[in-house]
């Protein structure tokens, strides 16, 4: 039993299995499902969220507990964080984000409020699309960031692409910018998105 506890991949097969097994549960105890909208728009919920927790999980990993405690690290222990640790932790946050947002936008296209919401709920007047709307904007700002400006220059600061020291220097810099940009972003991107659900 607890073997499973010793391998990562074990363990998440294992909880998606649990999953599955809740699903069916709740399937026939409810008397079933009715594959609609309402069905497909739950499941994609639940992507939505589970990728989004790990995607704003470990921006703010970066920003409250790496970033801040570098400093403390001695320098022959950075190379194992700057090589492997930030490195593998860098590929979950990109691709986390990106089906962040690529399944919030088949949510809104599933629910009917994905051109509304887009521009801003400014032709129907609803605010809870209005609102929804900042969010999505602002949660495009962030993957925006975080694949055509942060990577690039995260390549570099890590020493994954060779540079000059100087640009180097400057990429960590931008690096560390519109990371705590993101961090701004990111606390009004999840009130309006949270919020929009229950207070309008």
């Amino acid at each position: 039993m607890f073997k499973i506890f010793l391998s990562l991949s074990k363990t998440i097969h294992s909880s998606i299995a649990l999953t599955i097994l809740l699903f069916l549960l709740l399937f026939f105890l409810n008397g079933g499902f009715v594959f609609d909208n309402f069905f497909w728009s739950s499941l994609c919920k639940f992507v939505h969220v589970s990728v989004a927790i790990m995607w704003i999980g470990l921006l703010w990993f970066f920003n409250f507990v790496q970033i801040p405690n570098m400093s403390k690290i001695s320098d022959d222990q950075k190379p194992a964080i700057n090589n492997i640790i930030t490195p593998a932790t860098l590929f979950y946050f990109r691709w986390a984000a990106f089906f962040t947002i690529l399944s919030g936008l088949i949510l809104a296209l599933i629910n009917n409020y994905l051109y509304d919401a887009m521009t801003l709920g400014i032709n129907s007047g609803i605010l809870k699309n209005t609102a929804i709307g900042i969010g999505m904007w602002l949660g495009l700002i962030m993957a925006f960031n975080d694949w055509f400006i942060l990577w690039p220059n995260q390549k570099r600061s890590l020493g994954m692409i060779e540079c000059d020291l100087e640009v180097k220097e400057k990429s960590v810099r931008t690096v560390l910018i519109v990371s705590r940009l993101n961090i701004l972003l990111s606390i009004p991107m999840l009130f309006t998105i949270v919020t929009s659900q229950n207070l309008y």
